[in-house]
């Protein structure tokens, strides 16, 4: 059994940090002083993907594709491998077309007393005809925890992520998050059949790979022998993969961090895609606890990016 606990919190006061993501670690750090040892020692936390609430359709690979409604506030319940990742694309591609989908995609950034931050909100005119002047989308911002050495501490405590803080500034009250929603889910339960019987499979990284830390006993690591030739490898030298320098912060300091960027596409070449899959979504790699390492199987005729295809 592998359950991992899917979090939803809604963002309640300015962000001042990336805008693509909240790292593991930062979340880690936020609520690892209110919890026991046990938990403490156990708990492994994802990145944090911001996601706005707004009108969207289950992509086509979801088990119930077609129009949700509302989609970003809350958590819907997952039955198959692709579920997972409803809200893991930071280009949420389930918003409706007939929406401004790229500025409903974009963070507001605000100024406070000359301090710029990320806002917890956007607001969008609407017709005259309308009741309201303009329209509210909130920011949510979506991880997850799993426990591999101690099931038992999961699920984590919403009293203990309520009101959790993360980015800069927090002594101004920034980064504050509440939480909306949380869903259990067992691995055991979710359907991994979408991977089954393909000649070709594609991995996705989602967050970066760490290949070397500066971090007392890290390991150091090759990129995996599972992933073929980068798509991009036209455009980059070497092994055709962008590299990103990263930081880890933790008690002992900051330590410098050498990864694989996130957002690569590559063949896979490995003999067992279920299982790979299965391992992508605990992640793999050092410090995959604090959220590096997060990766997506797809059958190889699966696009990412719906109706591309037709546009070529």
């Amino acid at each position: 059994m592998t359950r991992i606990q899917q979090v939803l919190f809604e963002v309640e006061s300015p962000y001042a940090g990336r805008p693509y993501h909240v790292s593991g670690n930062a979340l880690f750090n936020a609520f690892a002083d209110q919890v026991s040892d046990a938990t403490r020692g156990a708990v492994h936390v994802s990145h944090g993907v911001f996601v706005p609430c707004e009108y969207g359709a289950f992509p086509a690979a979801h088990s119930m594709p077609g129009y949700a409604g509302k989609l970003g506030g809350s958590l819907p319940e997952v039955e198959a491998y692709a579920d997972l990742f409803l809200y893991r694309d930071a280009a949420h591609r389930w918003l409706l077309d007939s929406r401004p989908r790229d500025a409903q995609n974009t963070l507001d950034v605000q100024t406070h007393g000359g301090r710029w931050a990320f806002a917890p909100e956007s607001f969008f005119g609407v017709p005259d005809h309308h009741r309201n002047s303009k329209r509210r989308v909130p920011w949510f911002l979506h991880c997850y925890v799993h426990a591999p050495g101690d099931e038992s501490v999961l699920p984590v405590s919403t009293d203990v992520l309520e009101g959790i803080q993360v980015g800069g500034q927090r002594n101004y009250g920034f980064g504050e998050l509440s939480v909306a929603d949380t869903l259990v889910v067992d691995l055991d339960d979710v359907s991994f059949d979408g991977l089954r019987g393909h000649d070709a499979y594609t991995v996705e990284l989602l967050s970066p790979f760490v290949l070397q830390s500066e971090v007392s006993g890290a390991d150091r690591q090759s990129v995996p022998s599972w992933w073929g030739e980068s798509r991009s490898a036209e455009a980059v030298t070497g092994d055709g993969l962008r590299r990103r320098g990263e930081r880890l912060v933790t008690g002992d300091g900051v330590f410098d961090l050498a990864t694989v960027d996130h957002g690569h596409v590559v063949p896979y070449t490995g003999l067992d895609p279920v299982g790979t899959a299965r391992n992508g979504v605990t992640r793999v790699g050092t410090h995959s606890r604090f959220g590096f390492g997060e990766f997506r199987v797809r059958a190889g005729g699966e696009d990412r990016v719906p109706g591309r295809g037709e546009e070529l």
